[in-house]
């Protein structure tokens, strides 16, 4: 049985064929890397962390995480906050900020003062706190409350010392009054008048995003990318 011989341009097509086929398997394959993931914010703080009377995307970890966002900041807030906690509270559960958290904002210090805590156990405690985390290597940042003088001239002298104070020791950023702006005000405070309302809550979010994306900026690299 007699079988024609091909072409000599099919004969050339084939092998090209075959050429092209070979390379393309002997390619190696790209890796694309996954995106890194945002830095994570913890707001360990007490019910005005926790949102107490709005929602909460309406709350002040919401807006801090809003307010990043408008800057261009790509980070994920965490809210960590309890309603009540005093700053032993914060230090009885610094252990359950989690250890992916890049930054802590450390927001304590309103229960203290309502209950009349003295200011050198409140220092203990927030210094025992920012501690603890400086150990795990987690940056840290400091949000103070301001004691006004009706509770005492010389008390509200010695406990709006505590942050400033703190703030050297550790070299971190402060933020001196949580409710600065905002406190007094009946269009940005709800009727306890110790809380932010929704309107509240933006401008301390807003207020603060500045100075976390800062502190992110300043962080070395392996510990923002936790």
């Amino acid at each position: 049985m007699n079988f024609d011989a091909p072409p000599l341009l099919d004969r050339r097509r084939l092998l090209a064929g075959l050429l092209l086929t070979t390379q393309v398997a002997a390619a190696p394959r790209t890796q694309l890397k996954p995106p890194p993931k945002p830095p994570v914010v913890t707001i360990l703080g007490d019910s005005i962390t926790a949102g107490l009377g709005v929602a909460a995307r309406d709350a002040m970890p919401a807006q801090l995480q809003a307010a990043l966002n408008r800057l261009g900041v790509n980070a994920q807030v965490r809210a960590a906050g309890v309603p009540g906690d005093t700053s032993g509270g914060g230090l009885a559960r610094v252990n359950s900020v989690g250890p992916d958290t890049a930054l802590c904002v450390v927001a304590l210090g309103g229960n203290d003062l309502l209950q009349g805590i003295e200011p050198r156990i409140t220092k203990a405690n927030l210094r025992a706190i920012l501690q603890s985390l400086r150990n795990r290597r987690i940056g840290v940042m400091l949000v103070g409350v301001g004691a006004p003088t009706l509770l005492g001239v010389g008390y509200a002298r010695e406990f709006n010392a505590v942050y400033p104070a703190l703030a050297r020791e550790f070299a971190a950023p402060l933020y001196p009054n949580i409710l600065s702006g905002v406190g007094g005000s009946r269009r940005f405070m709800q009727g306890d008048g110790i809380h932010p309302n929704a309107a509240g809550a933006r401008v301390i979010g807003d207020r603060l995003a500045p100075m976390v994306a800062q502190a992110l900026k300043a962080m070395p690299a392996q510990t923002a990318a936790r």
